[in-house]
């Protein structure tokens, strides 16, 4: 081989060389782009969750079984019990027929005590009112109620609204004293969107007629599923001989199923846990509502809404804060360097703002005070 045709060989490899390593850098900004929209998609800073139990009397702790199976998930996926508003009607765990006491079991082989050693309940027994989960929902609580009663939700919220109890066609029991209707929680929803209190709502139940919840639905961005279709019951899914008592229903069974196999960074999505329960296992067919959705649920990760991933950008630019002085104002003092002249104007300037810490409340001088002027009345 002569050697004008070695360079022409070597000439050509560099050319083709060079158009890969172009290619490369193409295919890798798209990649970078595509990761970029894929992280801000979602549109959400914080997520919530409001768990209720509306049953009463210890036939129904399958109802209990079901709420805290989900409370456990989410907490474990990253939300804190500061955003988890946990609604329980009766207190299964220390009831008298427990025959182990403190213990609530999703499971007869009783692998999983779901009530746990941390459990946060923020509204239980005769709490647990349609007229407290509604004002729960739209804000309308009393200036006394401590912030762990409340859903203090903004526009850039995700919700979690999860429901379990005795249903019928439009309606669902609380305590077999009273109930909510398909209607009230329709517009309970409309007031969280016109007071911006959610980003995006996912509603759950599970209970008979289920589908009905959520017929009545009109605001944006909601995602919905229902345990059963209108006429159908929902099933409990098996029982436990030493409790004399169905212990979980058949579609909280395997929702949970799904969620044990999800972890903070799971990829698994929202369309894929709507699959969870198909006919065949629920024995009642499972409802979904994605009309006032505006995501398609395939594309929408379930952490989005069972779990609270901080969303977190990493660079490698360095950023320069420029020390900006501020003008003191004659009323204003400072000590030592934090001064300076500007020789120009004469003025004086400070580099930041002073930071001290104020003085406490005198609690001492003021309750003897209050002591003084009431025994002085006497």
């Amino acid at each position: 081989m002569s050697g004008s045709t070695k360079m022409k060989l070597f000439l050509s490899y560099l050319r083709f060389s060079f158009i890969c390593v172009i290619l490369l850098n193409c295919y890798a900004s798209g990649q970078e782009m595509e990761t970029m929209e894929q992280f801000f998609k979602s549109g959400h800073t914080n997520n919530w969750a409001v768990l209720v139990d509306t049953s009463r009397f210890w036939f129904n702790y399958r109802h209990v079984a079901n709420v805290l199976s989900i409370y456990r998930s989410v907490k474990r996926l990253g939300i804190p019990d500061s955003q988890i508003i946990l609604m329980i009607a009766d207190d299964m765990a220390c009831n008298p027929r427990n025959p182990r006491p403190a213990t609530v079991f999703n499971n007869a082989h009783q692998h999983i005590n779901v009530y746990g050693d941390d459990v946060e309940v923020d509204y239980r027994g005769y709490e647990v009112t349609v007229e407290n989960f509604i004002r729960v929902l739209t804000g309308r609580l009393p200036p006394s109620t401590p912030r762990s009663k409340r859903l203090l939700t903004d526009d850039r919220s995700n919700v979690l609204v999860y429901m379990t109890g005795h249903g019928g066609d439009g309606f669902l029991k609380f305590q077999d004293a009273e109930e909510i209707s398909n209607v009230e929680l329709a517009d309970a929803f409309q007031q969280m969107w016109q007071k911006r209190r959610y980003h995006e709502v996912f509603y759950m139940i599970d209970t008979c007629q289920a589908e009905s919840m959520h017929q009545k639905f009109y605001s944006p961005n909601i995602l919905a599923v229902a345990s059963s279709r209108i006429g159908e019951d929902s099933l409990s899914h098996h029982n436990d001989n030493t409790l004399g008592v169905y212990i979980i229903d058949r579609y909280t069974y395997y929702a949970l199923e799904f969620l044990e196999g999800v972890s903070p960074d799971s990829k698994k999505t929202m369309g894929q846990f709507l699959q969870a329960c198909p006919r065949r296992q629920c024995i009642s067919t499972v409802t979904v509502r994605t009309d006032l959705f505006q995501r398609d649920p395939d594309k929408v990760l379930i952490t989005d809404f069972f779990g609270s991933v901080r969303k977190v950008e990493l660079s490698n630019n360095y950023i320069q804060l420029d020390n900006i002085p501020l003008t003191i104002f004659p009323s204003q003092t400072c000590d030592g360097d934090a001064c300076e002249k500007d020789k120009g104007n004469e003025k004086r300037i400070q580099r930041g703002p002073r930071m001290q810490y104020a003085d406490p409340f005198p609690v001492d001088s003021y309750i003897k005070g209050v002591s003084v002027s009431d025994n002085s009345r006497h």
